[in-house]
């Protein structure tokens, strides 16, 4: 499995081009355009976009994407503020392109996607239809878990109670994963497990 990290868009939110077969993709989160220009210089066809929530700067791309051919799912619970004022891209300044959800999914769910098995793991706290992918040993975040940090909560439908449960479910995993979140850099679920000031 290679992965390749894209910052995206204008907050630079960090996209994930993951592939198997080292043609096809998926592509976790979509905040901008650059991961298509990323794609076609790996010789890779983007296939699938699996958002981890609804914010303007983690689906800005997805109507890009989505003409250039690929599919997008996010969890059933968040699909209705990919499209409200909720998604934040009206406060920012930046309105999310118009797209289409071609299908949905459900916590603990396995999608298998061109030699690749996500499991879903709903992780409401951030928005509440936040989600993150466990893939053999990456752990996509999102929003939800960052290097001794957690995502923010004072956005509409952000809970505090529920995102730290929700860490701790990620931590509940067996084994050692490496954490890509939405933003800055990687860490390691066993880092977090012991370092976290956020999860106790």
């Amino acid at each position: 499995m290679n992965i390749y990290t894209v910052p995206s868009g204008a907050m630079r939110a960090n996209c994930y081009l993951v592939t198997q077969d080292g043609k096809n993709a998926v592509l976790i989160d979509c905040g901008g355009e650059e991961p298509l220009a990323v794609a076609r210089e790996k010789g890779l066809r983007v296939r699938t976009v699996l958002l981890t929530h609804g914010h303007f700067d983690h689906i800005g791309g997805c109507a890009a994407l989505q003409e250039a051919g690929a599919e997008i799912g996010c969890l059933r619970e968040e699909e209705k503020l990919l499209f409200s004022s909720a998604n934040l891209g009206g406060m920012a300044g930046a309105p999310v392109p118009p797209f289409t959800v071609g299908f949905t999914f459900r916590d603990g769910e396995k999608l298998s996607l061109y030699g690749l098995e996500f499991t879903v793991i709903a992780t409401p706290g951030h928005t509440p239809g936040g989600a993150c992918f466990d893939c053999g040993d990456a752990l996509f975040t999102g929003d939800t878990l960052f290097l001794e940090s957690v995502g923010r909560t004072d956005f509409p439908g952000g809970s505090m109670q529920q995102l730290i449960a929700s860490c701790k479910k990620l931590f509940a995993l067996e084994g050692e994963r490496t954490v890509y979140p939405g933003h800055d850099e990687t860490t390691t679920l066993s880092h977090e497990r012991a370092c976290n000031p956020w999860v106790r």
